[in-house]
């Protein structure tokens, strides 16, 4: 029941930090992190794929509602989380029984820093995709992606510190 509790207070804080303060800031005039992501980084393994597809896409929908952005983020949630699973399994060699007790806060730096920052460049890569929808944007879309990705790692690494710090 913790959990529950947990998850959902972390569900909602990303997407009022994401709405409230992330969406007004732009690093450079055009590099907006997307902390949001980080629910999708930390979610329990051990629960059904499904739930989390079905949170994913919700916390895209919300986050394109009050960005107006018009179903971009929900399309790229959806597809880290879809890809979560078989990344961590890939990266790890882990099993379906191993994730009962399994925590990706306990994995080693670098493992995590991979996960991260693949799921990261993944997110990026199809929002911005989406958003400008042109080959000869392509230049753009993956400068974007890159820079974008970076200021989002580093944000969700000092997210994940503070997070363990307050155990």
């Amino acid at each position: 029941m913790n959990d529950i509790f947990k998850y959902s207070f972390l569900f909602i804080a990303l997407i009022l930090i994401q709405i409230i303060v992330l969406n007004n800031i732009l690093f450079l005039g055009y590099i907006n992190p997307f902390l949001y992501i980080l629910f999708i980084v930390v979610f329990p393994f051990r629960r059904d794929r499904g739930f989390i597809l079905i949170l994913s896409f919700i916390l895209g929908l919300i986050i394109d509602f009050f960005s107006d952005s018009g179903g971009i983020n929900a399309a790229a949630t959806l597809a880290i989380a879809y890809i979560r699973l078989p990344l961590i399994k890939g990266l790890l060699r882990k099993t379906e029984i191993d994730f009962l007790v399994f925590n990706i806060l306990k994995t080693p730096f670098s493992k995590l820093l991979s996960f991260i920052a693949i799921l990261t460049f993944t997110h990026h890569f199809i929002l911005f995709s989406l958003d400008y929808f042109k080959f000869s944007e392509l230049l753009t879309i993956l400068s974007r992606t890159i820079l974008t990705s970076v200021f989002t790692i580093i944000l969700i690494i000092f997210s994940l510190l503070l997070m363990n710090k307050n155990k």
